[in-house]
C-alpha cells in the first residue's frame, strides 16, 4: 500500500501540493564506484533519497509521524511541536509545519550543518541549539532529548518523537523498500543502509520478511556507535550512529552490522563522488564504504539507500583543511 493511500489526511497530496513530491526517488547504477577488475564486477543501485524535495530521506519519515499525529487528532493548525534533529527531519518537519499550519520547534547541536541549520530557520522554524553533551553520558543526542522534554512541557508541544514512533517504519516498508522491489523488478540480493533511529532499515526488514525475500540486509553504523551492543566513542558527523538506544531500535534485527569509522566514511564519499559524479553525504560515505567490503566479499547485486547527498557537506566531508583539521 503506497503512503499515500495509508496516510491520506493532507491536502498536500492533492495533485501539485509539495509533499505529494515525496517518495519515488530513483534507483540508479552506481557499479561504476565499485568494480575494481574484470573479474570483480558487481551491480550496485543507489536510491538517491536527496531527490525527495527537502533533500533526504527523512522526508518520508516526517511525512509518515505528522500525518500519523494529524490522523490521531494531536497535530492540527495552531497546534506546537518539538523535536531533536542531527538535521535532516528537521528540514522535512518545518517544511511540514508551513503546509500544516503548526508552530515547530527544532532541538539540534553543534554537529549540525550550518547549511542544514541554515535551511531549517529558512522554513520558520524555531532553533533551539545545546551547548554542551548530557553531563551524565557525554552525548549530544541524549542532551537533545532532554532538551525536547524540558521545551515540551515549558510549550504545551507535542513531541512526533522519532526514536520510538513506529509510524517511522510504515515510510520505508510502504515507501522505501516496496519501490526498490518495484524498480529492479525482483528483491536485491543484499540490501545497505545507514542506521541512526533504526527506522529506514526497520521499515525495509519488515517489508522484506513479509515478502519472504531473501535479501540479506546490511546495517551501517558509526564506530563509537551504541546502536547494536557497540561501544560508545566520539563521532563527529552526523547522520548515522547513536549515542542513546533509541526504542525503535529494539525491533530491529539485521543480517549484519558493519562499523564505518569518520576517516573510511570520508574517503569512500569523495572516491564515489569522483567515479560516478553522485556525491554522498556523511552517511551516505558510510554506506560506500560498505558497500565496497561487500563487494569485494564477493557480493554480486547490492541495493544500497543513500538518505541524502553532499551539498550540506561540503565545509566538512568535502572540505580538505576541515577534515586534516578533525579526522
Amino acid at each position: 500500500m503506497p503512503l499515500t493511500e495509508k496516510f491520506p489526511a493532507s491536502p498536500d497530496y492533492l495533485p501539485g501540493g509539495l509533499l505529494s513530491a515525496i517518495g519515488n526517488t530513483p534507483l540508479v547504477d552506481l557499479s561504476a564506484g565499485f568494480s575494481h577488475s574484470a573479474t570483480d564486477v558487481v551491480e550496485v543501485w543507489g536510491k538517491l533519497e536527496s531527490f525527495n524535495p527537502g533533500g533526504s530521506a527523512k522526508d518520508r519519515t516526517a511525512r509518515a509521524l505528522v500525518a500519523d499525529a494529524t490522523e490521531k487528532g494531536i497535530l492540527y493548525p495552531g497546534a506546537i511541536a518539538v523535536e531533536s534533529s542531527s538535521g535532516n527531519l528537521g528540514v522535512a518537519l518545518a517544511r511540514e509545519a508551513v503546509t500544516g499550519g503548526w508552530e515547530f520547534h527544532c532541538v539540534v547541536d553543534q554537529r549540525t550543518n550550518a547549511a542544514t541549520v541554515a535551511m531549517i530557520k529558512a522554513l520558520g522554524a524555531t532553533l533551539h541549539p545545546v551547548t554542551g553533551p548530557d553531563p551524565d553520558t557525554g552525548d549530544w543526542l541524549a542532551a537533545r532529548r532532554k532538551k525536547v522534554a524540558e521545551l515540551k512541557a515549558e510549550l504545551g508541544a507535542v513531541n512526533l518523537d522519532q526514536y520510538s514512533n513506529r509510524a517511522a517504519f510504515d515510510a520505508h516498508d510502504f515507501g522505501t523498500m516496496a519501490e526498490i522491489v518495484d524498480q529492479l523488478g525482483h528483491a536485491p540480493e543484499v540490501l545497505v543502509v545507514s542506521v541512526s533511529t533504526t527506522g529506514t532499515v526497520g521499515g525495509c526488514l519488515r517489508h522484506i520478511r513479509e515478502h519472504n525475500y531473501a535479501t540479506e540486509v546490511v546495517a551501517v553504523d558509526a564506530e563509537g556507535s551504541v546502536l547494536f551492543d557497540g561501544t560508545r566513542g566520539e563521532r563527529i558527523l552526523p547522520g548515522y550512529g547513536a549515542g542513546v538506544v533509541p526504542e525503535l531500535s529494539n525491533e530491529v534485527e539485521p543480517d549484519r552490522v558493519i562499523r564505518v569509522a569518520a576517516k573510511d566514511a570520508i574517503a569512500a564519499a569523495r572516491s564515489l563522488a569522483r567515479s560516478t559524479g553522485f556525491a554522498p553525504g556523511a552517511s551516505g560515505g558510510a554506506v560506500a564504504h560498505a558497500v565496497d567490503k561487500l563487494a569485494r566479499e564477493g557480493a554480486r547485486e547490492i541495493a544500497a539507500i543513500f538518505h541524502d547527498d553532499g551539498r550540506a557537506y561540503l565545509d566538512t566531508v568535502y572540505n580538505d583543511e576541515w577534515v586534516q583539521q578533525c579526522v
